[in-house]
């Protein structure tokens, strides 16, 4: 059996010659290492660190670029909303992104819930035009743990001119939502845990607790080895993602409360479990409870339960 060292290294002569494989959704720290002299050469590898300035400025892996996860998120008030098109684009030019850049997304890698921004960053190259992503599985953790190189150096890259237009295939929208309820052509999919599916408690930017109608639970911490921040390998993938019925001719919509563990959701779904017609609710249930008109929701507490709980949540805002 040849060793990674012969894979790596046919794969490379590969892109070479103009038959390049897809780059897998997952890499160790090891792959990525291995393609590290590449990116440092040709740039087609670019590292994108979501950490805060400070954490990268700590340590970074060689050549990685600084891109933290808020400024490819929304308003304090909707976190999930996609910011402004032209300051997407402008980010991808000052990142040196080309369309076929091989982008890379790495973070702290400290839980399931950080791997939620890689996931979220990894969804928004997608649908802005990048073909060749990855994310590397147990962020900087991982690396670290390896003890592979790292840079206090920083990096300077020559801005691109790329200038996509958003691909919404793996975009759903409030009124996606609302079209997919009427037509009952979509299995909608509540990625957070127990007590949010359950209405039990809400995000501080929902003004209601509560689920879609007919949602099924994924709770995203599923998708991670026992008491580690490591991705499941594709063969558990699949045995999550067969939790998920979705009848032929429709899709899923995966949600959440700000499109963060929605998007972990929508990655392991669709990106390694391989299945189709999966998007992202980005905006999720806190831009659902923001209609003007009293939204459809699951297990909604009474009125009088929602009132206290929302007089709380004011009150701890404004005093806390």
């Amino acid at each position: 059996m040849p060793s990674s060292k012969t894979l790596i290294a046919f794969s490379l002569c590969l892109s070479a010659s103009g038959w390049a494989l897809a780059a897998e959704p997952l890499l160790t720290p090891q792959q990525l290492a291995a393609l590290l002299p590449q990116a440092q050469t040709s740039a087609t590898v670019r590292v994108i660190d979501i950490r805060d300035p400070k954490s990268f400025a700590e340590n970074h892996i060689p050549g990685a670029v600084n891109a933290p996860y808020g400024q490819w998120r929304g308003s304090a008030t909707n976190p999930g909303e996609l910011p402004d098109h032209a300051k997407l684009v402008a980010l991808l030019q000052s990142l040196g992104l080309k369309a076929d850049s091989h982008a890379v997304v790495v973070s702290n890698g400290k839980d399931a819930t950080d791997f939620g921004a890689m996931a979220r960053v990894y969804w928004t190259l997608k649908s802005l035009g990048l073909k060749e992503l990855s994310i590397v599985n147990g962020g900087m953790q991982a690396w670290n743990a390896a003890k592979l190189p790292v840079s206090t150096q920083p990096v300077k890259v020559a801005p691109s001119s790329y200038a996509p237009t958003f691909d919404a295939t793996w975009l759903s929208t409030r009124q996606d939502v609302q079209q997919s309820l009427k037509l009952s052509n979509a299995v909608l999919v509540d990625s957070r845990p127990d007590a949010f599916y359950q209405g039990k408690t809400q995000a501080p930017a929902a003004k209601l607790a509560g689920t879609l109608p007919g949602a099924v639970q994924l709770d995203f911490n599923q998708w991670f080895e026992p008491k580690t921040a490591l991705f499941v390998d594709t063969t558990k993938a699949k045995q999550i993602a067969a939790q998920i019925q979705v009848p032929e001719g429709q899709g899923a919509v995966a949600f959440c409360n700000t499109g963060h563990w929605a998007a972990t959701d929508w990655f392991g779904l669709s990106e390694v479990a391989g299945i189709p017609n999966v998007k992202l609710y980005a905006g999720s249930m806190v831009d659902w409870t923001q209609q003007p008109d009293f939204p459809q929701l699951q297990n909604a507490p009474g009125r009088g339960e929602q009132l206290l709980r929302s007089t709380k949540q004011w009150w701890e805002r404004k005093f806390n």
